[in-house]
């Protein structure tokens, strides 16, 4: 018995150590620049993702900068592009394929400028995140900060979103405010937005991987098992300004 023993130890540390070395999985979708899949990387060089790893970038755009992003860090770039399919469920399908062979326990949306149909959205369902450069409920779809300017706000911000059905429409996580001016400069504000956005896309990714935040059945998020509100946790515009070392007087 004494001579099986050590095989017997030996087994059982291997199986210890692959067990303790898998990492949560991430995949990223993306159709332009990348700014926020760059955040993510940038967070997981610094250990600051939950112990997670993105382990693939897809694209349904070929000439993507984000891929570049990806294929610099080392992460595997896929390209597939939409325009080869039919239709958009033929794409979706064919999506669903690319991203489960990387067997990822997070989707998340950065900047992937597609309309999902509700299968996609259903086999992703609670695992699926989204950042939109709104306060939502407010301004959901495009040209968020120019409709936010016109109507004369004077808070704007960004969101992070679990996905559903409903474009934009998704139970928010985390929020993060910027405060209007009355005569604010739209590329500022943009470029405040953006900060803000590369602060909390991040901390919500970090949040799931760590298993703090869930989705209930009935469409409720809860942070450390606490129900959040319907804007999610907000981040102040001091506190993000804070964060970013802007000047409040700004």
């Amino acid at each position: 018995m004494s001579g099986d023993y050590p095989s017997q130890q030996h087994d059982t540390l291997n199986d210890f150590e692959a067990a303790a070395a898998e990492k949560p999985r991430v995949v990223v979708l993306i159709s332009g620049n990348g700014s926020n899949l760059q955040a993510l990387l940038d967070a997981q060089q610094h250990e600051e993702l939950g112990g997670g790893e993105i382990v693939a970038v897809v694209s349904n755009k070929a000439d993507a900068y984000g891929l570049k992003r990806a294929r610099d860090a080392g992460v595997d770039a896929v390209a597939l592009p939409h325009r080869e399919y039919d239709t958009r469920d033929a794409f979706d399908a064919a999506l669903i394929k690319v991203i489960d062979r990387h067997e990822p326990h997070l989707v998340v949306l950065a900047g992937f400028m597609r309309i999902l149909t509700p299968a996609f959205v259903d086999h992703y369902r609670g695992r699926m995140l989204n950042i939109h450069p709104s306060l939502l409920p407010a301004y959901q779809g495009l040209d968020t900060h120019r409709r936010a300017l016109a109507d004369g706000v004077s808070e704007h911000g960004v969101s992070v979103h679990f996905v559903t059905e409903e474009l934009d429409g998704g139970p928010v996580v985390i929020q993060a405010v910027v405060n209007v001016e009355p005569d604010q400069d739209i590329d500022t504000l943009i470029e405040k937005v953006h900060a803000r956005e590369h602060l909390i896309y991040p901390i919500a990714v970090r949040w799931f991987l760590e298993g703090r935040i869930k989705l209930s059945p009935d469409g409720k998020v809860a942070l450390d098992n606490m129900p959040l509100p319907p804007t999610g946790l907000r981040m102040s515009h001091a506190d993000a300004a804070e964060e970013l070392d802007e000047d409040l007087d700004d």
